[in-house]
């Protein structure tokens, strides 16, 4: 069998030093045009392909950026990850990714052991704040997606508090007067959604009814969905904790005779594909997935370079109201239109 070639035989081939070769091939120096030229079709004559673990015993690096994820069937994680995987892509970096299964109890081995491939991470965990250093315990730069991170940390999400508030206020222009939110407590962005929510609705004098699931799920949905119709005081109008809720509330609310949005009118959050061709379509806020994913690695590259200022602190994107079948008019509406408090910084 032939012998592979190594880094000896392209330096040889080249006419240059191995360290040379070497510095060209990890980009740790630049070197003239016709240097560069000769070791590249020497390295493309060869088909020589250097070792990465070698190569990361040398530079420090793994050329591997690390993405955390909640859940891969979230069509909204998808999302996020492959906005994120077309960046690192751009930079030259690998992604690697792992799928906690909404399960806190294996976070830190799944964390601890990606952490160790890679240069840096972007993180989405429900974990509780206090413990959010034991991330920051594994020595790498880290991103958190979704909620505020601890001071000098970057994060990242979408502004919560405004996207139930811009779901207020068309529900309201709509015409509905019992509105209820189908909630999730564990997940950091429940809490500034109820906030807006109840918020908006109070601006016109109304109250908000509160229903929880145990996950953001399809299944979710579904269970919650007979305890929320059957009631005798039933509300004519149902905001969802994100997308998936809202399709599987929807499919068992058809089953028990329920018209959306006739007799109800439903509110998903997300904006996650299958939403467009749900029957009705479903109203919903687009949460840029995509674009969370692509600016939560750019914040990571830069850190990684060293590039971030002592606290760049949490960067918000903005929401935007994706109007679909789901609602519909109900009556004329008495009240104005209320201005929103500001967003409480974190």
């Amino acid at each position: 069998m032939k012998n592979k070639p190594t880094i000896r035989d392209v330096a040889a081939k080249a006419g240059v030093s191995i360290a040379t070769v070497s510095k060209f091939i990890n980009a740790t120096q630049r070197f003239t045009a016709p240097v560069e030229r000769k070791i590249q079709a020497a390295i493309d004559e060869l088909q020589y392909h250097s070792n990465p673990l070698a190569r990361s015993m040398i530079t420090g690096k793994t050329g591997s950026v690390g993405v955390a994820i909640l859940d891969i069937s979230n069509p909204h994680f998808t999302s996020m990850v492959k906005g994120a995987n077309r960046v690192a892509l751009e930079h030259g970096y690998n992604l690697l990714f792992v799928d906690t299964e909404e399960n806190q109890a294996r976070e830190d081995e799944l964390l601890g052991a990606l952490s160790r491939r890679v240069d840096g991470l972007i993180v989405s965990s429900r974990m509780p704040e206090e413990q959010m250093d034991r991330i920051l315990a594994f020595g790498k730069p880290v991103v958190f997606s979704g909620r505020p991170a601890p001071a000098g940390v970057p994060s990242i999400g979408i502004d919560a508090y405004a996207a139930a508030y811009m779901i207020g206020e068309l529900l309201v222009k709509q015409g509905h007067r019992n509105i209820a939110y189908l909630g999730f407590a564990p997940a950091r962005p429940d809490m500034e959604r109820m906030r807006g929510l109840s918020e908006c609705l109070e601006a016109h004098g109304l109250s908000l009814a509160r229903f929880e699931v145990r996950g953001p799920t399809l299944v979710e949905g579904e269970r919650v969905c007979s305890s929320v119709i059957l009631r005798k005081d039933k509300p004519d109008a149902v905001v969802c904790y994100n997308d998936m809720v809202a399709i599987g509330f929807m499919g068992v609310a058809r089953s028990l005779g329920v018209s959306i949005p006739e007799d109800m009118s439903v509110v998903g959050v997300d904006n996650i594909a299958f939403g467009r061709f749900t029957s009705p379509a479903l109203t919903t806020v687009d949460t840029q997935s995509e674009r969370l994913g692509e600016e939560a690695m750019r914040l990571l590259i830069r850190q990684i370079a060293g590039e971030n200022p002592p606290d760049i602190g949490h960067m918000m994107l903005e929401p935007r109201l994706v109007m679909r079948d789901s609602t519909a008019v109900r009556t004329p509406v008495p009240f104005p239109q209320a201005t929103p408090p500001k967003a409480r910084k974190r």
